[in-house]
């Protein structure tokens, strides 16, 4: 037993769950871990090592706010906030990657879109603005980590070319209007059928919440990674959240494309980050999808610089360029 996992025990032992049996539930793309662990009711636990860069905090700020609307984020427990362990209340395992080959696909994601507006209009309390600046740290991941890897590193002036066309792309996007999750798709969304309303919609991975734009939620829930959803689906869903949120159609459908190209851009270079920094090879095969996502959203008129740039500089992610990629760590 490693001394992290002494230091687990010893907070359970501190909860209702003292002595119960705790059986590992999943990991994700970061250094967090977690647990379901048996006893009075299933609970989860959360471990989310500091020494690993993990700080649990904001996923405990951002709870209490989406609490606060009525929304199904779960209920901590009990934490130890110094310690990085949070036990939560069991969502159970109906993610929406699972539900919805079976359910009605329509009737998961519009309960997802109409969550979004809960996240639109009613305070951003406490979240930092997804401003410019973070825009191109997320942007240069594609420079630094998927071009690197290819064996296409770019120099300064490329560089300098890439972020202004970004910049361009997504100055006239710019807002604080709403909660965004920016992990908001099909593996962080439980199906609670027994709940009201948005209520139906669990929510899982949102500690990175930032104050920004409705349209990037949107487009990771409708633009997923690691699932595919049909052109008449994401069409439908755009069309209800306009009808919902009232948004003016052209100024939204511009800002949805530059923001998924900022997402798709910023993806391509986490995935390469994870395989060559972390090893986790599996991440090497989405990217043909996230690819095809990209080549959507630049197809926008708008975009035609940040578009004509990729096509320039940036290879699609075949199957000989992932093999460069896995050669290179």
């Amino acid at each position: 037993m490693t001394d992290r996992d002494t230091r687990m025990h010893a907070f359970v032992a501190g909860t209702d769950w003292a002595g119960a049996q705790i059986a590992l539930l999943a990991g994700d793309a970061s250094n967090r871990r977690y647990m379901r662990v048996a006893g009075p009711r299933a609970v989860v636990l959360m471990d989310a090592p500091p020494e690993k860069g993990e700080d649990v905090r904001p996923f405990v700020a951002v709870t209490q706010l989406l609490r606060a609307r009525g929304l199904s984020a779960p209920e901590i427990i009990a934490r130890d906030e110094d310690g990085g362990f949070l036990l939560l209340e069991d969502l159970g395992d109906d993610l929406y990657a699972r539900v919805a080959a079976t359910a009605d696909e329509t009737t998961l994601y519009a309960a997802a879109v109409d969550l979004l507006g809960d996240l639109e209009g009613r305070g951003t309390e406490g979240l930092a603005p997804y401003d410019l600046s973070t825009i191109l740290r997320e942007a240069r991941l594609l420079t630094d980590w998927y071009l690197t890897g290819a064996g296409r590193a770019c120099d300064a002036a490329r560089i300098v070319a890439f972020e202004a066309a970004v910049a361009r792309a997504l100055l006239p996007h710019l807002s604080t209007r709403a909660v965004v999750l920016r992990d908001y798709h099909a593996e962080n969304l439980i199906w609670l059928p027994d709940r009201d309303g948005v209520g139906r919609v669990g929510l899982l991975d949102y500690q990175d919440a930032l104050a920004g734009h409705p349209a990037y939620d949107l487009v990771s829930l409708l633009e997923d990674a690691r699932r595919d959803t049909t052109e008449e689906m994401r069409e439908a869903m755009i069309r209800r959240h306009l009808a919902r949120s009232g948004a003016d159609e052209r100024e939204f459908r511009a800002a949805y494309a530059a923001w998924g190209a900022q997402r798709n851009i910023k993806i391509l270079g986490i995935f390469a980050r994870l395989w060559l920094r972390d090893g986790k090879s599996s991440y090497l095969d989405l990217m043909p999808r996230v690819w095809d996502h990209l080549q959507r959203d630049l197809a926008h008129p708008d975009l035609a610089e940040l578009r004509a740039w990729i096509e320039r500089q940036v290879p699609a992610p075949e199957a000989d360029l992932r093999e460069t990629l896995r050669a290179a760590r």
